[in-house]
């Protein structure tokens, strides 16, 4: 079988030389920051690169959508006016050369170097015939030799590269070879072929990825298990941040001791150990509390510097979970207060609720920023949509009492202590714990009526973090399992492991 870390790393975007690539996927520059924000010690670098192909690894597997796509900078940018500067320079210098007297092709030479290394690069294993065509057609020292002489034949070395890439490329490739053809200008046409190719590249690695997903997943829990290991070895603190994580985990759920004034969930309580009860029937089991846990990373404030080390890869996924989380919160909000004023006879019409449903997405994208003004606009709108729909239906229109009522409270939903709002997300967040307790299709099976208007929604929020979770929890189990035993006494929790979904 071939080795995990050196296949993912061929397939790294670094192999694109001359492209400015990106994975299309969420960063994981904050991964790397909160690893290394506690100075410049030796193994520093190393540590950098550790995370970066595990981080690579992990994303292959937990990311189904996972791949590479051609990043392009804003042309006001000033990085995007540095590149096409440089650039510029550069194929004006090799026009310069091939009209000159005679041509120098030094620095032609050196571009079909380059191309006939990455044409190389995009042969398969079995593909030996042409990998020995290839070696032959771009023989560097015999090419070296005709420019010499001044009988470099360009075209013909260019006509003979995109017929190898027209033979190679994806179909969605075809119709940008098949305009390379058209292209006389030499220098032009060794940009385009350069372009071209790189866009090949990024095919082939994402071919590569498709490939390698199945092997990964496979052996993921022990990959990833071993890499956190080799991280642990070099830094023991590593923990330092899960284990209080868990620790305010566990006293989230514990009963408050009668000799401890302070409440469970206080903050004093998620760097110190709580105070168990006598009643042992009382005490979480270490799965229930590394459930509170995951749940609370969904309440956790996104900037917040101690976060869990063993979640560090999924950081930005979890934000962006939590992000869809509070959008559910206030579309479901909306949904109940419009169908408690319209009944359930507009809200029997699917394309009703779905229209709805687009509305109030699009005026709450700047809720964080402005709730108020973003209710503002969603009550006035949702009101228009409910009379224009009771009138289409033949039905009798909201009294001015009626609409006053139902824009001031949609407006209301706009506060945090809204007891719409306040229900609603206590709902989602327990459907959330039943769907890592009882697993999805279970929860699915008795779903919140409440929560009825959004199950799609929820259904597809409920599957990437159980998913998400679960694979944590495979990974790092014997991690936590350490931690909890000195949390919560094994001879006390009647559970001595975090079992593995």
């Amino acid at each position: 079988m071939p080795n995990i870390e050196e296949t993912v790393l061929q397939s790294d975007s670094s192999e694109a030389e001359g492209e400015v690539q990106k994975p299309k996927t969420p960063g994981q520059s904050q991964e790397n920051k909160s690893f290394c924000s506690d100075g410049h010690r030796p193994e520093l670098i190393e540590t950098i690169s550790k995370v970066s192909k595990l981080s690579i690894a992990h994303e292959i597997v937990v990311n189904k959508d996972f791949y590479l796509e051609e990043s392009v900078l804003p042309p006001n940018s000033l990085e995007g006016r540095f590149v096409d500067t440089v650039y510029k320079a550069f194929w004006d210098h090799l026009k310069e050369q091939l009209l000159s007297t005679p041509p120098d092709f030094t620095c032609a030479l050196k571009l079909l170097k380059e191309v006939k290394e990455i044409l190389l690069s995009l042969l398969l294993p079995r593909q030996n015939r042409l990998r020995n065509e290839v070696e032959e057609a771009l023989d560097m020292d015999l090419l070296k030799q005709e420019a010499e002489h001044g009988a470099l034949d360009v075209p013909h070395l260019s006509n003979y590269i995109l017929n190898l890439m027209a033979l190679l490329c994806a179909p969605a490739r075809d119709e940008a070879v098949r305009k390379l053809k058209s292209i006389t200008d030499p220098v032009q046409l060794l940009r385009g072929i350069f372009h071209v190719l790189g866009l090949m590249k990024m095919d082939m690695v994402n071919y590569t990825i498709r490939s390698l997903r199945p092997y990964l997943k496979e052996h993921s829990v022990q990959y990833e298990r071993a890499k956190f290991q080799e991280l642990l070895d070099r830094q023991p603190n590593l923990l330092e941040c899960t284990t209080k994580w868990l620790t305010k985990a566990a006293a989230d759920i514990t009963p408050p001791s009668s000799s401890s004034p302070d409440s469970p969930g206080s903050s004093t309580m998620a760097c110190a150990l709580p105070n168990w009860a006598a009643d042992n029937s009382e005490l979480p089991s270490p799965t229930m509390v590394l459930y509170q846990g995951y749940l609370n990373l969904l309440l956790s404030d996104s900037d917040n510097e101690e976060f869990p080390e063993t979640l560090l890869m999924d950081r930005i996924r979890l934000q962006e979970m939590e992000s869809q989380l509070r959008q559910l919160t206030i579309l479901t909000s909306v949904l109940l207060v419009a169908r408690s004023f319209s009944g359930n006879v507009l809200f029997n019409s699917p394309e009703f609720v779905d229209k709805l449903k687009c509305i109030t997405k699009a005026l709450t994208e700047e809720f964080n920023s402005r709730p108020e003004e973003a209710m503002l606009s969603v009550s006035e709108q949702v009101s228009l949509e409910i009379q224009q729909g009771l009138k289409s239906m033949g039905l009798s229109a909201l009294s001015s009492k009626n609409t006053a009522s139902l824009t001031g409270q949609l407006q209301n939903i706009a506060k945090k202590e809204n007891r719409v709002r306040t229900i609603v997300d206590q709902r989602i967040r327990l459907f959330l714990k039943c769907c890592l307790v009882r697993g999805m299709q279970e929860s699915l099976l008795d779903f919140p009526g409440g929560l009825i208007l959004i199950k799609g929604e929820l259904a597809d929020l409920g599957w990437k973090f159980v998913n998400l979770m679960r694979h944590n929890q495979q990974v790092f189990s014997p991690y936590y399992a350490e931690i909890l035993k000195n949390i919560i006494p094994p001879a006390q929790a009647g559970e001595t492991e975090v079992e593995c979904l």
